[in-house]
């Protein structure tokens, strides 16, 4: 499936359905390529039945202001860019409101597939 983006923006953003043990939701996510994996902000992780606090399992992470753990969920489901994954890990992370996006769709959503962005056309496959 082909999807349309604005190339004159700073991020492409992925319209991503969540499902979780108590809901669903449609989140903004940024595409990031330099993401190993997908980070859902905490609080609509929590919206959706996923309490990080009662995740025992923690990875460390880098980011751009230094290095920590964060807990990691499993979602009962994630749709994006036409693609299907049940039972999928997530990081949860607070992100700041300035980013503008309720998290980033990483490399492990993307893995086994192939991704072809087009600047020129504003145009995002993924196959």
């Amino acid at each position: 499936m082909t999807f349309v983006f604005d190339p004159a923006q700073g991020l492409i953003i992925v319209q991503t359905e969540l499902e979780g043990p108590s809901g669903a939701a449609i989140l903004r996510l940024a595409l990031d390529t330099g993401a190993t994996s997908t980070l859902i902000n905490a609080g609509m992780l929590l919206a959706i039945g996923c309490d990080p606090a009662l995740s025992p399992d923690r990875l460390q992470v880098t980011t751009g202001s230094g290095v920590g753990f964060v807990p990691r969920a499993v979602l009962r489901r994630i749709v994006a860019l036409g693609r299907n994954r049940a039972s999928f890990p997530v990081l949860c992370h607070t992100l700041p409101t300035s980013a503008g996006v309720d998290g980033l769709l990483g490399l492990d959503f993307l893995r086994d597939h192939i991704l072809t962005i087009d600047f020129q056309a504003g145009l995002i496959t993924l196959q």
